[in-house]
């Protein structure tokens, strides 16, 4: 049994039955006779289910976005603008997702060519989390969909209500059954699942313990795997910045989706010259913030996801400050139901301390002071994750330095890291391997035939 509880009240609104074993096997049967019509369908057909997949998310967009605020806490907006993400990542693969997959042929210097062709695998698991309980999904759904694979998700226990309404969209479009399936299970089925011959390959986005068990899993049985496990992504700050753009773009990475985004930029790495001055600004925006019901218009951060994940992040605290780091203001527990706390800014953190590495996934900045540009790179580097990075610099030398030297998946300039279904997303050292979105996500599982041909091709 799963359980809807509203992050902003604490009420049970909703139950789940979990599958039993052989629903499961019913679900993965359907999975497989679902792929084997769905394979040999024409490019045509994919892309205009996918541009119907649009349509339907939009049509639908005020239900879905309800959903997933009261389900994870998000607020209304930002649960409306996650459908609508989601929408346009439909309408991409409709789009480009032929082109995608057009032959490559290449002639060969001992005669004839070689022709490479993307062909379907089959039943895709995807193991994803709650913050962003559609994007992540849509992630992997519209790239198998236009792939000709057939997907089956095991979503966070959190947001179940989101889950079936995503299979609901898929069926209530055109899909046919078994295109994609919502598996009710809870995370100690998952390596079962995992084992099965109907399986061909996984994605997981979420911890990284989550992933070294399902990478190991799937190792186990020569699976496929792509896996995104989040970071402690560097936001830096270099005296050529346009200030006040940084800090609005600092504030908005670490309240937006209640500092819940693998993405977003949780450590401040801010040059010495300006350090004192950002600092100022920084925590006069983030004291600014204004905490309440999701579903208000006015509200900028609704409650956490939930009161364990509210909890974890003030032992993170507590344990910052047992380190010596200084709570600058915030990070507090706030009265009344609900899982809430307050936006806050820790400085002071100890070089080198567990903390530093350390995913803070709530509301809490980490500001970091470098003395010049390589120590800002250092510092960024000084972890063991490697997903995204933010870097805010005007000097093209500094900027190419970055790109460079920090190690990470991603990095954008000037701006704050968010994804885009036209780009490659992913990250590096323990924040996984494998991309998702733009054509290296389509790519990811499939099978890349090569085919050999005598003669000439022109």
């Amino acid at each position: 049994m799963f359980q809807s509880i509203n992050p902003a009240t604490g009420d049970v609104f909703a139950t789940h039955e979990e599958l039993s074993s052989p629903q499961i096997n019913e679900k993965l049967d359907t999975a497989i006779a679902a792929f084997r019509e769905w394979r040999v369908t024409a490019y045509a057909e994919r892309t205009a289910l996918l541009s119907r997949l649009a349509e339907q998310y939009e049509a639908n967009k005020d239900r879905l976005a309800k959903m997933a605020t009261l389900e994870m806490g998000k607020t209304y907006a930002s649960a409306v603008a996650e459908v609508e993400k989601s929408a346009a990542a439909f309408r991409h693969f409709a789009k480009h997702g032929p082109a995608m997959l057009e032959p490559r042929v290449q002639e060969l210097t001992t005669g004839g060519s070689a022709e490479v062709r993307w062909l379907p695998l089959g039943a895709v698991l995807a193991i994803m989390p709650w913050n962003f309980p559609y994007w992540q999904a849509v992630r992997f759904l519209a790239p198998t969909i236009m792939a000709g694979n057939v997907g089956l998700l095991k979503h966070a226990s959190l947001v179940q209500g989101c889950a079936a309404l995503m299979e609901k969209m898929v069926l209530e479009a055109g899909g046919p059954p078994g295109l994609f399936q919502n598996l009710a299970v809870k995370s100690k089925a998952v390596n079962d699942i995992i084992a099965d011959d109907r399986i061909a390959a996984v994605t997981l986005t979420g911890s990284e313990g989550a992933g070294i068990a399902v990478a190991q899993q799937a190792g186990k049985y020569l699976k496929k795997v792509v896996l995104e496990l989040g970071g402690s992504d560097p936001f830096i700050i270099m005296p050529s910045a346009d200030l006040d753009a940084a800090v609005q773009q600092a504030v908005k990475a670490r309240v937006q989706n209640t500092g819940q985004s693998c993405i977003c930029g949780k450590r401040m790495i801010v040059h010495a010259d300006i350090y004192d001055s950002f600092l100022e600004r920084f925590s006069a925006a983030m004291r600014a913030v204004k905490t309440g019901d999701p579903m208000d218009k006015a509200t900028d951060m609704g409650p956490l996801s939930s009161a364990e994940q509210r909890d974890t992040v003030l032992k993170q605290l507590e344990e910052a400050k047992r380190l010596g780091a200084k709570l600058h203001f915030g990070g507090e527990c706030l009265p009344g139901p609900g899982a809430f706390m307050s936006a806050g800014i820790l400085t002071d953190v100890p070089p080198g301390s567990e903390l530093t590495a350390e995913e803070i996934f709530g509301p809490i900045a980490m500001v970091f002071k470098a003395r010049n540009l390589d120590d800002a790179i250092a510092i960024a580097n000084d972890i063991p994750y490697g997903l995204g990075s933010s870097v805010w610099t005007t000097d093209q030398a500094e900027q190419e330095r970055f790109v460079r030297d920090i190690e990470a998946g991603m990095t954008a300039i000037n701006q704050m890291l968010a994804s885009s279904p036209e780009a490659p997303f992913g990250g590096i050292k323990r924040s996984g391997h494998g991309r998702e979105l733009g054509p290296y996500g389509l790519h990811e599982f499939m099978n890349l035939k090569t085919v050999l041909r005598t003669g000439a091709t022109a």
